[in-house]
């Protein structure tokens, strides 16, 4: 199945409980939650607070992606706060395991995050313990940005290994999406798409959220 997950941080964060029923309105199934810490990336978003806030006006899947070093210090916030997916960057933690183990072991769905210069080959290991493998097809940390075309192939050959192992992973991309590639992305493999300018800039979000998902059949 395909899921649309627009993202907050190009919402307006003066009223994204407002924003997040808009997507809810479009027919979006996921909301993702961009956590920076202007460390593991240059810029800042928000918390752990936001998150529980936003959990009382949406009943979406909340895709909390943790953009942040030492992710295991606050996954416990994160999993208190009632996400329902969380990702943690693969370049974060030198205990990458130990990270997905602490959200396995909460009851709730576990992704790692693979920056563009990272090889889709180093999480080969852990597939059998995903729920999701984030291909991030921009540099984290700022909306906005242009896809990075060689990603198509990161998630054609993640795609390919997925299904020669027979495993139920979610490949997920984020960054420089938008209507013109969410189709070709689907085509290589993609069943999760991240839109945050492409959908909160637009001048109709909800038509917008709905042509996003019809492309993506």
């Amino acid at each position: 199945m395909n899921y649309l997950s627009p993202s907050l941080l190009s919402a307006d964060f003066s009223k994204l409980a407002d924003d997040i029923k808009i997507i809810e309105d479009g027919g979006a199934q996921m909301a993702h939650l961009d956590i920076m810490d202007g460390h593991f990336v240059p810029n800042i978003s928000f918390g752990s607070a936001i998150v529980k806030s936003l959990r009382k006006h949406s009943n979406l899947i909340f895709d909390v992606h943790l953009m942040i070093e030492n992710p295991e210090q606050y996954i416990p916030c994160f999993i208190e706060a009632g996400s329902d997916i969380i990702t943690v960057h693969y370049e974060s933690t030198h205990h990458v395991h130990r990270a997905l183990q602490q959200i396995k072991n909460a009851g709730i769905k576990a992704g790692v995050a693979l920056n563009p210069g990272t090889p889709v080959e180093v999480i080969y290991d852990l597939l059998g313990e995903l729920d999701m493998v984030l291909i991030m097809s921009v540099n984290p940390g700022f909306g906005g940005q242009s896809f990075i075309e060689f990603s198509k192939d990161k998630i054609k050959k993640l795609r390919n290994e997925i299904e020669r192992r027979n495993l139920q992973v979610d490949i997920q991309v984020d960054g420089g999406v938008n209507l013109n590639n969410v189709e070709e992305i689907v085509e290589c493999g993609a069943n999760v798409i991240v839109a945050g300018s492409a959908i909160y800039k637009s001048e109709n979000v909800i038509e917008t959220t709905k042509e996003f998902l019809e492309r993506m059949q």
